[in-house]
């Protein structure tokens, strides 16, 4: 099963980060490439056509997550596992986080 994510910088569409049975890959949206005004989401991952991917979620990404006593309460009330970690950067990278990135689920009918 693959799951996406849309990657948002200050609100601007960046890209989309996934899933898939051999890992995780992002790709910068070609439009946010194409505009010399927007940022990287990171200084780990450069403006670049070719997709990011890694056996392992981004520890950007993985940053983003609530550590501690607030990951367990939005666990317990999301229903996730704690090891989940994409989940958990899916079901909670689009709300109060720190900074400008926020991470919105791709919902597939």
């Amino acid at each position: 099963m693959n799951r996406k994510g849309r990657v948002f910088n200050n609100g601007r569409f960046a890209g989309i980060i996934e899933e898939s049975e051999s890992g995780y890959s992002f790709r910068y949206d070609t439009g946010f490439l194409a505009d010399q005004e927007s940022r990287p989401i990171c200084v780990g991952m450069p403006k670049r056509i070719v997709a990011y991917n890694s056996e392992y979620l981004f520890p950007f990404f993985h940053g983003l997550l609530a550590e501690g006593v607030s990951s367990n309460i939005q666990c317990r009330q999301l229903k996730i596992d704690e090891n989940d970690y994409f989940g958990r950067l899916l079901k909670t990278g689009g709300g109060d986080i720190i900074g400008s990135i926020t991470v919105e689920e791709v919902v597939e009918k």
